[in-house]
Formats: structure tokens, sequence, C-alpha cells
């Protein structure tokens, strides 16, 4: 029965199985039938397999004294690497359009498609982003988390909540009874922070309060810095305040000097806030800088909203002010606006999604316009192509907030929150080391202590990002010089001893330098300019003569006997004493005056 099997080239029964004898691996290879017939047609996939080199990029752990945790470690560098070039790997298949709507005709315009449409197209998955919320006590403001799963929202009477809107879980809801004014995630869905009417407030998940920010006067506007632990906040007082929430401590406050403030926003690629005042101006700020780093007039009147283009790395900031009017503004220059145009129905409130579309809430209705029409520049005074329109009866519109990861807008009102469909205004691809939708409750906690430990000091917070680790540039001033008459080289001019800047710059006083050398080569000079040079450099050398004996003489008190100011003024009447007689002795044409019997008594004086 074996042989039939062994020829069939089949697997054998386990109870029959013969047990071999055991051969090292240099005998050659296994004479088990059994096995060959498993390894021919069975392989682990590449995934799972496992060389053991270690591959290119990955953290070697060979310091680490316990084999266990050697391994363990090692494991998981590598899988990160692997998991980064699949990443890689993948984007470059992603070169199609993000979903946005098309129309058939020439004739046809992607404004006139109402969400009911949209909703019916999405999908089941996709319709569970358009949701009406009828809630008293608003307006109201809404902030998301950066993995887009949960979202809080506040009412401006006090009603706060915080759930995961995905799944329809509440975590907590609050009635506080005064006014609130904003509301923030911090690192990530466990801690939330609210402006109230006097103080700042952090709570819980649970909605338990945690610490009151006794510092942060009557705020009217948060946000938080992700990958520096900063809590910024902007207050009627006019004090934009930095908090850091991993240590608690107040880290710096600068006076704006211009007054309130309730339109704020930072600028996700290098971390800048972005303040708009109530006399138009706007202000850029960084923790480091107790002035603005850049200031603008950017309305006539006063700033009503503030936001940054995520999809372009920071280069465009939209502003809408309480004039009617929303401008869009490269960041690079700051030459003038790249595009204007005039709302209807009062202020507006602006707000850009992750792929670059802007959404403009003015009166009752929320318009959404896409790229790259916004960045082209126009003299004219002319409003965008519009891609998306929807009304809200409900005013005013308070707030507009796209969800991560999602083509969802949230609009914040009166009577509560609408969300709306926006086709191909949200991220298609998330990136699960920095913001993961599906993360569980330990990715969370390890993606927290990862934070902690990657935490960016707020020092390197600039305008320019890449300027951190980036190598001086050479210095364009240079001059050839020579010393002790070697070959003449190029140095900096910052670099240049203090006598050869100002012999660059014209301003060195050669002559002593001259007169030492022509004294120390032993030319012989003219009697009357040697003379000459002679009584200059007394001159010189007389300038300023007991002028720290003076200052010193003039500290002294009057009736404090001190032996060191008696012995400088002895000193003193003694050469001035010398310089008469030596004025005298010239005045008699060079002879000494006859010694009389009492000048002894004038020496021991």
């Amino acid at each position: 029965m074996d042989s039939l099997i062994a020829k069939a080239d089949a697997i054998g029964p386990a109870g029959k199985k013969r047990k071999l004898r055991h051969t090292s691996s240099s005998s050659g290879p296994s004479t088990d039938r059994t096995f060959q017939s498993i390894s021919k047609r069975t392989s682990i996939p590449k995934s799972l397999q496992s060389s053991g080199a270690i591959p290119e990029g990955a953290y070697s752990y060979k310091h680490i004294a316990n084999k266990k945790l050697r391994t363990e470690l090692s494991r998981q560098s590598a899988r990160a690497v692997e998991a980064k070039a699949l990443i890689e790997d993948a984007e470059l298949l992603l070169t199609g359009e993000a979903g946005r709507m098309e129309v058939e005709g020439e004739m046809d315009r992607t404004w006139r498609v109402g969400q009911d449409e949209i909703v019916q197209g999405a999908g089941q998955e996709g319709a569970r982003g358009r949701r009406e919320w009828k809630l008293e006590g608003g307006p109201y403001r809404s902030r998301y988390t950066r993995n887009g799963r949960h979202l809080a929202v506040v009412g401006n009477t006090g009603h706060v909540a915080s759930f995961d809107w995905q799944a329809g879980t509440l975590h907590t809801e609050l009635q506080l009874q005064e006014t609130c004014r904003d509301i923030t995630y911090l690192h990530d869905h466990s801690h939330f922070a609210v402006a109230q009417k006097k103080y700042v407030f952090i709570y819980d998940r649970d909605g338990v309060e945690l610490h009151c920010l006794k510092a942060h006067i009557e705020p009217t506007r948060m946000e938080f810095l992700p990958y520096h632990w900063l809590l910024a906040t902007i207050g009627n007082a006019g004090y934009l305040k930095y908090q850091d929430t991993s240590t608690g401590q107040l880290l710096c406050e600068h006076r704006t000097k211009f007054g309130s403030c309730t339109a704020m926003t930072q600028n996700l690629h290098n971390a800048v806030i972005h303040l708009g005042h109530q006399n138009g101006t706007v202000t850029l700020w960084t923790p480091n800088l107790p002035h603005p780093a850049v200031q603008l007039l950017a309305h006539l009147g006063p700033v009503a909203s503030v936001s940054m283009d995520p999809s372009q790395g920071g280069r465009y900031m939209a502003t809408a002010g309480k004039d009617q009017t929303v401008k869009v503004w490269d960041c690079r220059n700051w030459k003038g606006a790249v595009r204007e145009w005039t709302t209807r129905g009062g202020y507006a409130e602006v707000e850009w999604s992750a792929k670059g579309a802007l959404a403009v809430a003015s009166g009752g209705t929320v318009n959404v316009y896409t790229a790259p029409t916004i960045y082209n520049p126009v003299h004219m005074n002319t409003q965008p192509p519009l891609y998306l329109t929807h009304p809200v009866p409900h005013r005013p519109l308070t707030s507009l907030r796209f969800a991560p990861f999602q083509d969802i807008l949230t609009i914040g009102h009166s009577a509560g929150l609408s969300s709306i469909l926006v086709p191909g205004s949200g991220e298609p691809n998330f990136d699960s080391t920095e913001a993961d939708p599906f993360e569980n409750k330990k990715a969370r906690r390890e993606k927290e202590v990862k934070a902690l430990l990657d935490k960016i000091q707020p020092d390197l917070i600039t305008l320019d990002p890449e300027f951190v680790g980036s190598l001086a540039p050479p210095s364009k001033l240079t001059t050839e010089t020579t010393f002790d008459g070697k070959p003449s080289v190029e140095i900096p001019f910052a670099r240049l001893p203090r006598l050869e800047r100002l012999r660059v710059q014209g301003k060195a006083d050669e002559t002593e330098v001259l007169s030492d050398d022509n004294e120390a080569s032993g030319t012989e000079a003219d009697p009357e300019a040697k003379a000459r040079s002679k009584e200059e450099k007394e001159k010189r050398k007389m300038r300023g003569k007991n002028k720290s004996l003076k200052r010193y003489l003039r500290k002294q008190r009057k009736n404090v006997i001190d032996p060191t100011a008696v012995a400088i003024r002895a000193k003193m009447k003694k050469q001035k004493e010398e310089q008469r007689r030596a004025k005298i002795a010239a005045a008699n044409g060079g002879q000494n005056q006859k010694p009389s019997a009492l000048d002894r008594f004038k020496r021991n004086a």
C-alpha cells in the first residue's frame, strides 16, 4: 500500500507514516515522500516569508542583550520598512482624478446637481454622510479629529457633545449653562478643550473636567498643533497664548495690539498661526517671535474667517471679510490677492478641503469652488467657476468643517448642524502611521507614546520649515587676502580680522603702523618729518590720559578718607607741578632757573 501511495505521489495517512532516521542537512534532501509531495505544490506567501537578512533602512538592535526582545524589535522594524515600500508602490497606481462630478454635455453644469441626486449616486455607505442634526442652543461650531472618525460640537448656549459619527456612538454630552465659543480635540478623541465664557476647560472622553486654564481669559478661538502638543488660544483681550499640553506649562503669550479676534487658523505645513483682526489685517505668529512674522492688510473691514489650503503645502490662504469680499492669497510673495470676488448676504465663512476645494458660506447658501481655477490670477473682480451649491435656510451660518478622508462638509448654523456630500473634496488614501480611521485601543496608545517621543520643539516653528537642518549658504561677500607672505586665499568678510575688515571698508588708520615699520626698517627719513611724526605720536599717546583715574576720584565721596584716593591725588598734584616747571623752563629759553634753598621744602611737600 505504501508503494502505491508513493508511486501516486500523494499524501500518506497520518497513522501509517514511517519513522525515518534523523539525517543532517548536509547529507542531502529529505527522503520523506509526504514532505516532498507537499513542498512541490505549496509555497509560503512572500509577505510571510522571513528572510534572515535585515532589509535596507531597518534599524538594527544588536546592542540589546535580551534575545527575545531583540528579535521582536528587529521584526517590527523590518515590517515597517516593508510596509513603507509597499505604500510607495501603491501610490504609483493612483493616477486618476479623485472622484469629482462630471457632466455629459457642454450646457450642463455640476452646480445644478442637488444633494438628492448625489446621495442616490453615492451608494449606501457614502449616503450616510448626508445628515441633518436639529439641535437647540445654537449657533453651533464643530471640529473633527485628525483621522476624521470622531466629531465634537459646541453650541453658543453651552451644549457640548463628542461622538463617533460613523458608528453612532455618543461619548459624552454636557450642558454647561454658559457661553461657549469654540471647541477642539487635543492629540486624539480622548481629550477635548472648550473655550467657555471666562476660561478654557479641558475634558476627557467621558465628560469629566480635568483642567481649568485660568491663564486663557475670555477665549474666542482655539487651535491645537499636533506635532508640537501646543494649544494656541486668542481672546477678547487680544493675547495669543501657547499652552504645552504635554507638560502643562504656559509656553508664551504675545500681545497682538489689535484687540479682540474671532478668526484663527493654523498652517499644517509649518504650524504658523494666522489671525484675522477687526481692523482688516491678517497676522502670522510663531512662538519664538514677540511680533508678527507677517502683517498684511487684507480687507477694508473686520476679517470674519481665515483658512489655509492643505493640498498645496500651505501656499495659499483664503480670507473673508465683513466687507462682503473673499480673497485668495499666495503666501510666498504677499504682493496682492491672487483672486478676489464679492459675496451676497453679509460676511462669509471659508474652509479648504484636503484636495483643494474651497467652501464659502454666505447668507443662506454654501458654494464650493475647486482647484485649479481658484489659483488662476484674474484682474477683474469675477467669481471662480462654481462646482457645487447648497441652500441652507437656517441663518446665520457660523462654521464650515470638511471631514478628513471623507467627501463630507459639515455646516454649523443656528438650528444645529447639516452635513452635505461634496464629491472629490476628501483625501481617499490615508497613512496609518499619521491618522488611521480604523485604529483600535492598542494602536491609539502606541501612537500617543510615539507622538510624545517625536514631539517637535516650539523653537523650530518658522515660516520656512525647510530652513531647519539645512546647511548655511556660502557667503557672497568674499575678499582675497594674504597672511605672512602666503598665497592669496578667498575668505568671507565676516571671518576677517578687525583690521582687515577696516581696510576693506577703507576706514583703517594706518599712519601709526607705517611709522613703526619705517623705524623698524632703519631707513633715514627727513629730520623735520621725523620730528613731526614724533609729535603726533606723543599727542596720540597723551589723548585721554588719566581719564579712568578722574572717573574713579569723582565716584569717591568727599567725607570718606580712602588711602587709595589720597595717593592718587598726591600723584596727580606732583605731575601738575612738574608740568608747571617745564613750562617755566621753556619760557626762560630752555635754561633752568637757579635753585634756591627753599626748593627742598617744596619737594618734600
